[in-house]
Formats: C-alpha cells, sequence, structure tokens
C-alpha cells in the first residue's frame, strides 16, 4: 500500500493544478514528470501526502498511545528528518519553527476543512474494526482539520482503504457503501476539476477507484480530473492496492523511478511489510 500510495502522489507532483492541455498531452504513466510550473519538486520525489502518511503508520507499527500527543510528535519527526517540498507553505513554515509535538499542538490552529488530514489517513483503514477506524482517524484529523468536512474526509479515506482490505464488496459498489456510512453525498460520483477541500479529493478518488479495473486506470483517471490529483490519486491507489477487483499494474518506470534515499523506496516496503504485521 505505502509504495503505490507513494507512486500516485510522486506522479501525481507533476499534474496537480497543471494546465489541463498539459495534463491531456502527458499523462501516459510512462515515467514522472517535472511540474511545468514549479522545480522544487524533482521526478520521482513524493511530497507531503505520503510524508505525513509514514508518520501515521509508524505510530500504527510503534503501538504507542493513539493521542495527540504522541500523533504530533510524528509529524514533527518525520518532517525534519527529511525536510521537503510539497506542503502548504504556511504550513511548511510552521514545521520549520516547531520541533516537539507539545509545541506544535500548542501553536496549530486547527480550523482547516482541506485534504491534510484525507492524505494521510490510509494507514488507520487497515484496522478490523470500523468503529476503531473512524474513532482513531477522528483523533488524527482533529489535530489539524478539526472541522466537520476535515473530519469526514479523513474518514472516508481510511474507509475506503478497510473497504477494500476487509473485501466488503466490489469496488464499483464502493460510493454506495460509502454513502451509508457517512452520508449521501458520499455515493455522488466527481465531475470536473479537483479544488483543496478534502472532501473533494477523496470524492474524486472514490470515483476513479469505483470505475476502474486496474491500478494504471484508476491512476490515469485521478490525473485527469485535473486541480489536486496528487493526493486524489494518493487516496485512490491506497484502497485501491488492496481490491482483488483491481489489477496490480502499475509500471515497472513508476517503481523504478520512485525515489530511494534513506525514506524512500525501500523504506517504504519494509514499514509497509510492519504495517501490516501490526494490524494483522
Amino acid at each position: 500500500m505505502l509504495i503505490e500510495l507513494a507512486i500516485g502522489d510522486a506522479y501525481g507532483a507533476g499534474f496537480e493544478y497543471a494546465d489541463r492541455g498539459f495534463v491531456v498531452a502527458h499523462n501516459d504513466l510512462t515515467g514522472y514528470l517535472q511540474h511545468p510550473g514549479h522545480d522544487t519538486i524533482r521526478p520521482g520525489d513524493y511530497t507531503d501526502d505520503t510524508q505525513m502518511t509514514l508518520a501515521i503508520a509508524e505510530s500504527i507499527v510503534s503501538g504507542e498511545p493513539w493521542t495527540p500527543e504522541h500523533l504530533a510528535d510524528r509529524f514533527v519527526a518525520v518532517f525534519h528528518r527529511d525536510p521537503r517540498d510539497g506542503y502548504a507553505g504556511r504550513f511548511r513554515d510552521f514545521l520549520d519553527t516547531v520541533h516537539t509535538g507539545a509545541e506544535f499542538l500548542e501553536r496549530i490552529i486547527p480550523a482547516s476543512d482541506k485534504s491534510g488530514a484525507a492524505m494521510r489517513a490510509a494507514p488507520v483503514g487497515l484496522l478490523p474494526d470500523i468503529a476503531e477506524v473512524l474513532a482513531r482517524t477522528e483523533i488524527q484529523a482533529r489535530i489539524t482539520h478539526d472541522t466537520a468536512d476535515g473530519i469526514e474526509s479523513a474518514q472516508a479515506a481510511a474507509l475506503a482503504v478497510h473497504y477494500c482490505r476487509r473485501h466488503l464488496g466490489p469496488t464499483a459498489e464502493i460510493r454506495s457503501w460509502m454513502g451509508r456510512q457517512l452520508g449521501s453525498r458520499w455515493a455522488t460520483p466527481w465531475r470536473g476539476k479537483v479544488g483543496s477541500k478534502g472532501w473533494m479529493s477523496v470524492r474524486a478518488a472514490l470515483t476513479a477507484l469505483s470505475t476502474g479495473q486496474s491500478l494504471t486506470e484508476i491512476l490515469r483517471t485521478s490525473i485527469a480530473f485535473t486541480g489536486d490529483v496528487d493526493t486524489v490519486a494518493t487516496i485512490a491507489l491506497a484502497a485501491a492496492s488492496h481490491s482483488s477487483d483491481v489489477r496490480q499494474n502499475l509500471p515497472a518506470a513508476l517503481l523504478s523511478g520512485l525515489e530511494n534515499g534513506p525514506f524512500g523506496r525501500d523504506y517504504l516496503y519494509d514499514l509497509d511489510q510492519r504495517l501490516h504485521a501490526a494490524v494483522g
């Protein structure tokens, strides 16, 4: 799962909010692209979506208490051990200046309804009980996104993984199932450009997941929406990587081209093994 979502994130980073013409011309999955508008993220590097997911995954693996304090410690630690671009500018500046979880919690203003809590929620969805998935996802979301939409979009992202991992139904029916869990808007297909709100990214991811039969199709569809597509692809591939309905056929070029520094491809693979062992 962590490899697949990082590939979605890194591939999507080359297209995030790019012009539709650029997306149409280059969304062919042949390799990673340099974003046409900025060069701070190199092709094949993942962004904050994956880095924050590592914090959640490492928290689960550690078995430490699932508290805002411990989670905030993880958010700070994963950033400072491997500072990178991809975060929203103000949040990146904030992370630069905090060095403990206690300081993070003291200074954060958790009023966002954007996608940050949803993009990192996938590991929670591996837990075997829906009530626990919802409760733990809400705790992690409230740290930075203590709004109704911020929390619910994170829960939907985690539940998508849970649905696929626990084989609760075909992927074609995931939107209707999500509607029964969280409300009717989650059953509505997404169309058009994806904005910055968390519910937008998750609904687009659910649409890509429910209409695609392979990881390549789901990834291409996620990017074709345009807008905040790295987050859409991260959420969609995290869930799809667990579905028996979905062919696991990401191109070899995307796997080999994914960054492989200290916290890159090999680390992601190892952490994924430990994560799945921890949740059973």
